[in-house]
């Protein structure tokens, strides 16, 4: 029957044999805007019209009416590479709150999805927004914003779950062309592998390729050869991890969440890399996997983003 389900993702995708894909969040999309709670104007921009690649700006109320220049975020959402979008109102609402108490410019990817288009699409949009950014550095580029009011001596990357994966890969590519970023900061990061680690598998709970995050891999990768031990997931399989180009990192991970020890574990995997730079973890207790985009008022979200603005800022 053509409605029968060939992989059932819950709660994120479903594939069905038919061909049909079912998206069963993150589908939801908001314009940009002037934010009438922090006064942040976005605007949306495209990078290429052969692909469809775009994001979304976002500019804090402060903006021109200050001497000095902003720092910039490059952001990449999360949703396993394979649902959301930067247009997301849960993003929407996280970045315009970010720019607003960070004081910062951000760009949020909306990258090509799997299964439509499977890895490495994502990473190479990622890539190529980044460069796009950093073609606004002498002042030069298409946009009037990055040009004005930006400062390139000070650029971030962050991004959440899969979002967090890919900061990483922009990170470590950008150490390859000889790129300094001032620092990344990796929320709830989407890493895994085949061997556990920690908690992974414990209480009679699956792990490595038959976990979810493992399934979920293989679903946004199939050309992958190794599954979980793709050094795209498993940072502890790639020999080049200590050539990331930067000098902070702040890794976040949640008690509660299914991915937190291999946000402690990427500590680890840097620090025996031969990478000099700083790496700090924050945990949250008592809160699961991104949880300050579902409730971003309670008490740990704010001083969540508190922690985040910090980092920027120091």
């Amino acid at each position: 029957m053509d409605n029968e389900i060939a992989q059932d993702l819950s709660p994120l995708i479903k594939l069905y044999k038919n061909g049909q894909i079912e998206r069963l969040v993150g589908t939801a999309t908001v314009s940009a805007s002037l934010d009438p709670e922090t006064g942040v104007n976005s605007n949306d921009v495209v990078i290429s019209p052969e692909t469809t690649l775009s994001a979304r700006l976002y500019i804090p109320k402060s903006a021109g009416s200050i001497q000095t220049k902003l720092p910039l975020l490059v952001y990449f959402h999360g949703g396993g590479f394979c649902v959301e979008t930067a247009f997301s109102p849960v993003y929407h609402n996280h970045l315009n709150s970010l720019s607003s108490q960070a004081n910062i410019a951000i760009i949020s990817v909306n990258y090509r999805l799997a299964p439509e288009h499977p890895l490495p699409a994502a990473y190479d949009d990622s890539w190529a927004v980044f460069k796009w950014a950093l073609a606004h550095s002498n002042a030069k580029g298409p946009n009037e914003w990055l040009n004005s009011l930006v400062d390139f001596g000070r650029v971030f990357l962050a991004g959440d779950s899969a979002g967090g994966n890919i900061a990483h890969h922009v990170a470590l590519r950008a150490g390859f062309e000889g790129i300094n970023l001032r620092g990344i900061v990796l929320i709830h990061p989407y890493f895994w592998g085949k061997e556990p680690i920690g908690d992974e598998g414990k209480d009679g709970g699956s792990s490595g390729d038959e976990a979810y995050p493992g399934m979920l891999w293989k679903f946004v990768n199939p050309s992958s050869n190794n599954g979980s031990d793709d050094p795209l997931i498993n940072p502890s399989k790639d020999p080049n991890v200590g050539k990331l180009g930067c000098g902070r990192v702040m890794v976040c991970v949640a008690e509660k969440d299914g991915l937190k020890d291999r946000g402690w574990f990427y500590k680890e995997v840097l620090k025996k890399s031969g990478w000099d730079g700083c790496v700090e973890v924050v945990e949250t207790k008592g809160e699961g996997h991104v949880f300050h985009l579902f409730n971003p008022n309670s008490a740990n979200a704010v001083e969540f983003m508190a922690q985040i603005s910090s980092f920027i800022n120091q």
